[in-house]
């Protein structure tokens, strides 16, 4: 027999442990706000939360479709800052001789590029895993080696900078 608390949610349709994980992160917010004297849950604060953190909601929601389907890919964190680097490279080393520097289209090529050979990559696992039916766990943490030893190769260690002032607003900056 339901409880009249229970029914009202059913009622309602709302999902217990929804409410339950909202409730734990709203209790988390104001834990934070009241330890660091009320900075926590300022406009500026939160903004740059969203900002910092959109790269990684972008990988979760992609992440969702693999846990749905009983999967995981241990090799998103790798691919990301292999292609990431693929991006930066192609900006400072190999794009301005071939557009010119400067060129507006610089930032969209690399973005383009990127795009592709993560979508490539993503679909090579994607067929290991399908067609040849390897397990996605070996997969992918072959994958998380392989792409973060590449992303050191590709730089050879080096930091790459300064990107094109576009690309860098549109990883790190303010359009407002």
């Amino acid at each position: 027999m339901k409880s009249r608390l229970g029914r009202l949610f059913g009622s309602l349709g709302l999902d217990p442990r929804l409410l339950g994980m909202i409730g734990a992160l709203v209790f988390l917010w104001l834990m934070f706000d009241f330890v660091t004297g009320g900075r926590f849950l300022t406009p500026r604060n939160l903004f740059n939360l969203s900002v910092q953190t959109a790269s990684v909601a972008v990988m979760a929601t992609g992440m969702v479709f693999i846990i749905v389907t009983r999967n995981i890919d241990l090799s998103v964190g790798s691919l990301l800052g292999f292609v990431g680097m693929i991006m930066g490279t192609l900006q400072l080393n190999y794009l301005p001789a071939l557009v010119g520097q400067g060129h507006w289209s610089i930032w969209i090529i690399a973005v383009l590029v990127g795009i592709s050979i993560g979508a490539l990559i993503g679909a090579f696992q994607g067929w290991i895993v399908g067609y040849l039916t390897v397990p996605a766990f070996i997969v992918t943490l072959g994958g998380l080696l392989i792409w973060r030893g590449a992303a050191w190769w590709v730089t050879r260690g080096q930091t790459v900078s300064p990107l094109d002032a576009t690309f860098n607003l549109l990883g790190g900056g303010s359009a407002g």
